[in-house]
């Protein structure tokens, strides 16, 4: 993706379904299911990309074929400042592990702060890459996932039975 460029989409299958992939001066900054109602529409703006969005494609194939357990994609999220950390905070949890919004909260030095942090977590636009389904709740319950709590599931179920295997 060139730096100078208009934002480009393109679509990819997955194993949870077609996903709908933004990317702009040469940084990712939507990945989205594409059958969910919270996927935005196409901007006119945006113009189809032309292979712009190969290696996060290749990247994402490999997560989803288990020979991938981080991503080496530049992300940029548009939000907040606090929704950046709290992202940026996302990116440092390990595949195969969870952490719970008071956790995350704690880190970020707000202890009181976890609905916040849910919020946050809850906007993310680079779904998976940033990976926010491995945030779950304090009992340990699976709560809170913009693209359901199916896929939350499946998603974890993918990363615990990697991580088993691959010994990390």
């Amino acid at each position: 993706m060139s730096d100078h460029s208009p934002a480009v989409y393109g679509f990819t299958s997955t194993p949870i379904g077609q996903v709908l992939l933004v990317g702009s001066r040469s940084a990712l900054i939507g990945l989205y299911m594409a059958d969910h109602p919270r996927t935005p529409a196409a901007a006119e703006s945006w113009l189809p990309d032309r292979g712009e969005l190969d290696d996060v494609r290749r990247q994402l194939d490999e997560y989803f074929s288990g020979a991938r357990s981080g991503f080496d994609i530049i992300t940029r999220p548009a939000g907040t400042p606090f929704q950046r950390a709290v992202w940026s905070m996302l990116e440092g949890i390990p595949y195969g592990t969870t952490l719970t919004y008071g956790e995350i909260a704690g880190r970020l030095g707000r202890p009181s702060a976890a609905r916040a942090v849910g919020a946050a977590n809850g906007q993310n636009p680079v779904s998976i890459v940033i990976p926010c389904h491995r945030v779950i709740g304090a009992g340990g319950d699976l709560t809170g996932y913009g693209w359901g709590l199916q896929r939350k599931a499946w998603l974890l179920r993918h990363e615990r039975e990697r991580a088993t295997v691959t010994g990390g």
